[in-house]
């Protein structure tokens, strides 16, 4: 009855030590990741001329599979017509997977500065306005580290500016470095 007992507790002790050492050690990792762009862009001024054109730099912190963090700079420069329209913006986005397609879909909020420069006078005058920007578009994953974005469209609202408020519309292709 000892051996037995004996046995019997040597195979329990035995398949513990086993079945211990089948588990699989985590790797070192992080939630998310970041990527870090660089953009033309065409922006609809809803002001005078057809279009401005311009560069974006972007950001993103992705914080869970889903949803992440997109902080923008918009600028464009001084055109014929003497006005310049930035922005500046940082909100909430959230993407899907599919294979190496991530379309999203953004909300951002921040500051606009409309610049402009009348005929003779040299120096260019800016007003800062609060903006809202919500949006859409698709990253495509390359390689591992670089993402091209074919498009991304913001419909910005600049409500405080005068008289009804100023309703451009930015759309930006460009490329990103993405660290994982």
């Amino acid at each position: 009855m000892k051996r037995h007992i004996l046995i019997i507790c040597c195979a329990c002790v035995l398949s513990l030590a086993t079945y211990s050492h089948a588990q699989a050690v985590p790797t070192a990792s992080r939630s998310g990741s970041i990527q870090l762009g660089i953009a033309g862009s065409t922006i609809s001024p809803d002001y005078t001329q057809p279009y401005l054109k311009g560069v974006t730099f972007y950001g993103d912190l992705d914080v869970r599979q889903h949803l992440g963090v997109e902080g923008e700079i918009h600028y464009s420069v001084i055109t014929k017509d003497d006005i310049s329209e930035n922005s500046y913006l940082l909100g909430p986005r959230y993407k899907w997977h599919h294979g190496r397609f991530e379309p999203y879909a953004k909300v951002l909020l921040g500051v606009g500065r409309f610049g402009f420069q009348s005929g003779q006078y040299p120096i260019p005058a800016t007003f800062s306005y609060f903006q809202f920007a919500p949006g859409g578009g698709l990253d495509v994953r390359v390689t591992r580290h670089i993402n091209v974005r074919p498009f991304d469209i913001e419909f910005q609202k600049w409500p405080g500016f005068e008289p009804h408020g100023l309703s451009p519309i930015a759309y930006t292709f460009g490329v990103a470095y993405t660290l994982r």
